[in-house]
């Protein structure tokens, strides 16, 4: 028994200690406000576990959680059906209304939420974050005045079913339409002398009354019965026994334990990048997030647009984990079960604009969801193309999609063209070989005999992608530039995987041969990327979608140091197309200006993107901006952009698609001075330091993951083992070799 003691006690202290290590909250990367949220779209900060995620309003006589679980779906294979809110938590305290000092923020480098407020004299703090090793929300309450806590806890179900007593808490249970069933429960733990019931609440439900707890804890958790397995009709474990299962083995640990090992867990993957595209005034930095905006086009403040790049990592990572789904248009947080869009995953961009951060930001875990769910639909889309495109091989997929394979608009046939690009960018940028063999390189290739059976090949021999469309405007039609690009870039990601791999040579000369043989880009009278074959370019066009300019990016076919001209045209595109768009436009036209190699052009869209928008209802054609928490303003509410504004910066920094690794070759006057650490280049090289003082490159590390060749075009002369090389150098490089170069 003094054994059994002993040791729970050093546990104890292991586990204190451990927290009390945690370091100091980084004010370079907090959000906060002084006032409570009270919009769910555009005040309230979200939290994520990759599957579990909630939108923290922050009130002080009422705190409001909405939750949701990212596979809580409509639909089936045939309906597209729409992604749904699980769940609303509501914590009733009482207290004068009237706090002092009220702070709500949200610490990146923690993934932790954290309310304070003085009231009567007692000092009020809670302290909340999503786990993802222990699969659960923990919201923990705390005050400097014993019994200081009394109130009303109630959960709610967002599709009204009856919330029952459970184990030290309450929980509900349903099932959708489409037979999807789902499950939710908490449980309290008070602290002290307090105590707490769990009885009706008087309108046929349950509540928990939380009575003089010197603290208390709650621990939530949700789940569906979905399986990513179509052989299993889409179902796997009923949700209550996982649940019921989460909750009791997170109940046994203390709030130390869980929050020492989901800051491990998190930090493991946030802290890989550090960036500092400059110092600011300490005066800004100092003001609620919201006002920062407010002043942002006054004052500069290259904190807040580097906040931002780190805000748009920390929402992969909280919603996007390995074993889960990809995020959605909404990433995982939505609070309607009619969302705009269904809040799907839009195959002619916006999935894909999700993780073009993903690998060059070291994020490649947060990567698999994605992958995996391309997997997952394989067969659905077999099935849906034969039906559609009778006697082809392979699949492909619409716009809009769903969890279960469903899909609907009948246009945008290149869309698992493009999926697979980013089967084949976490090659290109791991050099995992077992990956793209066992894993990537099949599903490439059906993708690619698609096309071979699907193109229309013309008397002179020219292949041309048959009733195109470009999205979201202009005629259908053969030859689209925006689907013979993707499949470009398809043709030429398989040939490299066979080349990699060895395999199906003749089948990989005939692809060579069908890309020789694609309708290419043309520039049209006015010097103009055409958009169609047909040259009918309005100079006044001021669509958000320039989608004729894939090819610059997220592809590769067009760049300036090989196709030249071709990139002039796609740069007299880009200035007619004008700057100012809808939020996630804005992010794409970054990274267009980025690969152009002008970064104050990036940077003035950069500057565009930093507005302050403050509706919420659906009109994109006002143009988009940010809300005070952050949050992408299409408008609506749209993830893509925050995630694609996170790749404009790192291609401003580092670009590595033409097999050289490009070193600041965007970099605006704006940010002279700076550092950054962590960005990942294709070949399996990490920039694991790089620093610049007056525009100048100053000092850089490289690691190489997997050996081979690197390749660099610097900006200015650095010397490498004492001496001084040029603007372009090659180094032969071993799996783990770390080499520096200085100024």
């Amino acid at each position: 028994m003094i054994r059994r003691i002993l040791y729970s006690f050093l546990l104890l202290l292991a586990c204190k200690l451990t927290y009390a290590q945690q370091p100091a909250p980084n004010a370079n990367l907090l959000l906060w406000d002084d006032k409570p949220a009270t919009a769910w779209m555009t005040e309230a900060y979200p939290m994520g576990n990759g599957r579990v995620g909630g939108m923290v309003f922050g009130g002080v006589t009422e705190e409001h959680i909405q939750f949701n679980e990212i596979s809580l779906w409509t639909g089936d294979e045939k309906e597209t059906g729409a992604y749904q809110a699980f769940g609303d938590l509501f914590i009733s305290l009482k207290g004068t209304g009237q706090p002092e000092n009220y702070r709500r923020q949200l610490d990146l480098s923690r993934a932790t939420q954290q309310i304070t407020y003085t009231d009567k004299g007692i000092n009020f703090k809670r302290e909340y974050f999503c786990s993802f090793p222990a699969k659960v929300m923990v919201l923990r309450f705390t005050a400097d005045r014993k019994g200081a806590y009394n109130g009303i806890i109630k959960l709610n179900d967002a599709h009204k079913s009856v919330v029952e007593p459970a184990d030290m808490g309450m929980r509900f249970s349903g099932k959708l339409e489409n037979g999807l069933a789902y499950y939710a429960g908490l449980q309290v733990k008070t602290e002290g002398s307090g105590y707490m019931v769990v009885g009706p609440d008087g309108k046929g439900g349950t509540q928990i009354n939380i009575k003089d707890a010197d603290s208390f804890t709650i621990i939530l958790s949700a789940a569906t019965d979905y399986s990513n397995q179509r052989a299993s009709k889409w179902r796997g474990e009923a949700p209550e026994g996982k649940v019921k299962q989460v909750l009791a083995a997170a109940a046994k640990q203390n709030y130390q334990q869980l929050l020492a090992d989901h800051l491990a867990d998190y930090q493991k993957l946030f802290s890989r990048v550090a960036i500092d595209l400059g110092k600011g005034d300490a005066k800004t930095a100092a003001l609620p997030t919201y006002q920062r905006i407010i002043n942002y086009k006054k004052t500069p403040d290259a904190q807040l647009e580097s906040l931002l790049f780190q805000f748009g990592r920390y929402l992969l990572i909280s919603s996007s984990r390995k074993g889960g789904l990809p995020a959605n248009l909404q990433g995982l947080w939505n609070e309607s079960n009619n969302p705009p869009w269904r809040s799907d995953y839009h195959s002619n961009i916006n999935i894909q604009m999700n993780y073009w951060l993903a690998e060059p930001t070291n994020l490649a875990e947060c990567h698999f969801p994605y992958l995996d769910y391309i997997n997952s639909m394989r067969e659905v889309k077999k099935d849906n193309t034969k039906e559609q495109y009778p006697g082809v091989r392979g699949w492909t997929v619409k716009t809009e999609n769903n969890i279960f394979g469903g899909e609907s608009f009948l246009w945008n046939t290149p869309g698992s063209a493009w999926y697979v690009q980013d089967i084949w960018e976490h090659y290109a940028f791991t050099r995992d070989k077992a990956y793209l063999k066992n894993f990537g390189y099949a599903i490439i290739k059906e993708i690619v005999e698609f096309w071979d059976d699907h193109l229309k090949k013309r008397p002179d021999g020219t292949l041309v992608a048959p009733d195109g469309w470009s999205p979201e405007h202009g005629p259908h039609e053969d030859g689209v530039t925006y689907d013979q690009e993707i499949i470009y870039d398809l043709f030429t990601n398989y040939i490299e995987a066979a080349d990699v791999l060895g395999v199906d040579k003749p089948y990989r000369d005939h692809v060579a041969d069908m890309r020789a043989h694609l309708l290419k880009p043309k520039i049209g009278k006015w010097g103009q990327l055409q958009e169609w074959e047909t040259d009918r370019d309005d100079q006044q066009d001021k669509h958000r979608h320039a989608s004729h300019l894939f090819a610059l990016h997220p592809g590769r076919q067009i760049s300036i140091s090989t196709t030249p001209d071709l990139a002039k045209a796609a740069r007299v595109s880009l200035e007619a197309r004008g700057d100012e768009s809808t939020g996630w436009s804005m992010a794409w036209k970054m990274n267009f200006w980025a690969r152009l190699h002008d970064g104050d052009h990036a940077y003035r869209i950069l500057n565009n993107f930093i507005t302050l928008v403050g509706g919420s209802g659906v009109d994109y054609n006002e143009g988009g901006g940010i809300y005070a928490n952050l949050f992408c303003a299409h408008p609506p509410f749209q993830i893509d952009g925050n995630f694609g504004y996170v790749a404009g910066v790192a291609e401003m920094l580092l670009q590595s698609q033409t097999g050289t690794l490009e070193l600041l070759p965007a970099l605006p006057k704006a940010w002279q001075t700076g550092s950054i650490k962590g960005l990942r280049a294709r070949g399996g090289f990490e920039i694991s330091d790089m620093q610049w003082k007056a525009g100048k490159l100053t000092r850089l590390v490289i690691k190489s993951t997997t050996g081979g060749d690197c390749k660099l075009r610097l900006p200015n002369v650095l010397k490498y083992g004492g001496k001084a090389i040029g603007k372009q150098y090659s180094l032969k490089t071993k799996p783990g070799g770390v080499y520096t170069f200085s100024n």
